[in-house]
């Protein structure tokens, strides 16, 4: 379980290409500090398993499933990625429950400079739309981030100069790929709905 506060912005060292898999080696000094093989660690909002891990790099294997539902298929030597380590039993919860389990990929689509902040657009899959509401959270590429306006193919989100400085949302452009995943809570809303929808029906 994360919490989609970013630890540290982290690169690819190198990447290996495998029939139906790549493995990825990555450099993050933070994340990296006490880690052991079958750790978690969230790359871009993505939980992977640490394979390998010597001084402040570590290998993590992405099945093709990962690879076809997220953005990390795009990453090459060199890209730079958002790195949290799962919450810690008793710590505080600073952005919201997030399962590193990625929903769906969208896109920048624009991106608006003010003095303090920036507004950033982004696409959003039809079959997400449901899941997101103005003032509702949101994961993007890892980064909690609260959503301000919210369409039925787009929504927009506000930085602020920490977030541009510290995660990869500073240095992405339109065209750009982001994973994206949804509040969990509003899934498990709408399941619990819709079984005591069918169980009235039902019952009729």
């Amino acid at each position: 379980m994360f919490t989609g506060i970013v630890e540290e912005l982290g690169e690819v060292i190198a990447v290996e290409t495998l029939d139906d898999a790549c493995r990825f080696r990555l450099r993050g000094p933070v994340v990296t500090e006490g880690a052991k093989h079958g750790d978690s660690i969230a790359v871009n909002g993505v939980c992977l398993t640490v394979v390998e891990h010597e001084g402040d790099e570590f290998t993590a294997d992405v099945m093709a499933e990962t690879l076809d539902r997220s953005s990390l298929g795009a990453l090459t030597v060199g890209s730079r990625v958002n790195l949290e380590r799962p919450m810690a039993v008793g710590a505080r919860l600073g952005g919201h429950i997030v399962q590193g389990h990625v929903d769906g990929t969208g896109r920048i689509l624009e991106r608006k400079p003010s003095e303090n902040w920036e507004v950033v657009k982004i696409s959003l899959p039809a079959d997400l739309s449901r899941y997101v509401v103005e003032k509702g959270s949101i994961t993007v590429d890892g980064i909690s981030l609260t959503v301000v306006d919210a369409d039925p193919d787009f929504f927009t989100v506000s930085l602020i100069p920490t977030t541009l400085a510290m995660t990869t949302l500073g240095i992405k452009q339109p065209g750009d790929p982001v994973n994206l995943e949804v509040d969990v809570i509003a899934k498990y809303v709408e399941r619990m709905i819709g079984d005591r929808a069918v169980g009235e029906g039902a019952a009729r």
